[in-house]
């Protein structure tokens, strides 16, 4: 039943698949080389082979966000096995006065981490599509300024320097 309701999801996104729509070159980039990578990385067949589809996606996302942004100091709960393959020198930590990157699922944990989220903070919220209203306060957010909607969880960045943008990207 799952496969089919992803299949669905897939299927409903179809026109945001593989960066269509994503003018920025820097975010365009992100989309296809970071979220939207297929080849196999070299740790996918060590890590979260016990896993359940939607968690191994999730999960393999935050390796190659991991991977991608090198952090240092690294807030989660979930997906720590998967962030620490993706990145051996992060520190992984359940709180942090400065985060680099941090994956939330409740709203007590985007309350906790946005006053600690910096110019280079990445932070992920997983279970977007249970979290619907938490995701639009989190984007309309003034230190948030572009954010990727991937349905199944949710990728925000505080970079000043860019313009506010929200992208919703099939994953």
């Amino acid at each position: 039943m799952e496969r089919v309701k992803y299949v669905l999801v897939w299927l409903s996104r179809i026109f945001h698949c593989r960066g269509f729509g994503v003018q920025s070159p820097t975010d365009y980039r992100f989309v296809r080389y970071v979220v939207n990578e297929h080849w196999p990385y070299y740790q996918y067949a060590e890590v979260g082979q016990d896993d359940d589809w939607l968690t191994q996606h999730v999960g393999r996302l935050c390796f190659r966000l991991a991977n991608w942004r090198q952090p240092k100091t690294v807030v989660a709960t979930t997906y720590g096995n998967y962030i620490q393959a993706g990145c051996h020198r992060c520190r992984l930590t359940a709180d942090a006065n400065e985060v680099d990157m941090a994956v939330v699922s409740t709203e007590q944990d985007v309350e906790r981490m946005l006053p600690r989220c910096r110019e280079q903070s990445l932070l992920v919220l997983d279970g977007l599509y249970r979290q619907n209203t938490l995701w639009q306060r989190l984007v309309n957010e003034p230190s948030v300024t572009v954010a990727f909607d991937l349905y199944y969880c949710g990728i925000v960045f505080f970079d000043p320097k860019r313009a506010k943008q929200h992208y919703k990207v099939n994953f």
